[in-house]
């Protein structure tokens, strides 16, 4: 079954008087959604009492959680120093996970900086074989480290490179934000055809099995030379992508994701859009 829900709490959220993300699990069930994506974009300042209390929450209403790693990852970082910090945040960021209940890490991989785009693509893969190292040596390898598509030029995490990361070590799963790729390739997807061709390329290099339940972050976004700009709310008419083409390939695929709406402000609204559109494909 897909899941939908949202990464972190939408405007009503906070207008119907709403504080803590414990309360966020009643709200996005009160919506008829399914999971729901905390962000440690900043960093992780979170005590495992805090975790164990979001995840109580969380397990009561029905609803799955993920986390989102801090922003500032960077596995292509020239600086060994700066590297253990990111296996760091990897690492702290699945252990609250665990705590909250949940099993998906969604992180970025590198920015390119100012190496040849292979050395920088070379360096981020090597660590990441040192990363699936710490995950087994803690006792993680229960749990989906997802490297995720990203939207601007400058980043590493084209859906190729994403790809070659998931071949490191089955502990890897695709986040697969199309709002990125399609930010990234200037108004790439647009019809089924288009969603097709990019989920036939992660499913013939990875395979059935490991794609079934991938990750996916959706929300429309303005782009321009270099990529991404900003998130964008489902109200955009502009930019895209339409998720209509994408629930209709993923339904053919047979492919259960669990779908996290990123749009801005309006994430647990977009995310309910996604679910009834998914649903109107199934009827």
């Amino acid at each position: 079954m897909i899941k939908f829900g949202p990464s972190g709490n939408s405007d009503s959220f906070y207008a119907a008087g709403y504080s803590h993300t414990e309360e966020a699990a009643a709200y996005v069930k009160e919506m008829g959604l399914d999971c729901f994506e905390y962000s440690f974009g900043r960093g992780v300042r979170m005590g495992e009492d805090k975790a164990r209390a979001i995840g109580r929450a969380f397990e009561e209403a029905g609803v799955e959680i993920s986390v989102h790693a801090p922003y500032f990852i960077n596995f292509a970082n020239p600086e060994e120093e700066m590297v253990a910090k990111s296996y760091g945040y990897v690492l702290d960021s699945a252990k609250m996970c665990r705590a909250m209940g949940g099993k998906r890490i969604v992180f970025h991989p590198a920015a390119q900086g100012k190496d040849a785009r292979e050395i920088a693509v070379s360096r981020a893969e090597d660590r990441l074989k040192v990363l699936r190292d710490y995950i087994y040596l803690n006792g993680l390898q229960d749990m989906m480290f997802c490297p995720e598509t990203m939207g601007k030029l400058a980043q590493i995490g084209t859906p190729e490179e994403i790809i070659r990361f998931c071949l490191v070590d089955e502990v890897y799963t695709p986040c697969i934000d199309f709002g990125h790729v399609n930010a990234r390739e200037q108004g790439s997807l647009k019809t089924a055809a288009d969603y097709r061709a990019l989920l036939e390329m992660f499913l013939e290099k990875l395979g059935y099995e490991r794609m079934k339940h991938f990750h996916v972050h959706f929300s429309k976004i303005m782009y321009g030379a270099k990529g991404e700009i900003k998130h964008l709310t489902f109200a955009d008419e502009k930019y895209g992508p339409e998720f209509e083409p994408l629930a209709a390939v993923l339904h053919e695929f047979k492919l259960e994701p669990y779908i996290v709406s990123e749009s801005d402000g309006t994430q647990a609204e977009d995310a309910r859009a996604m679910k009834r559109m998914y649903q109107a494909v199934l009827s």
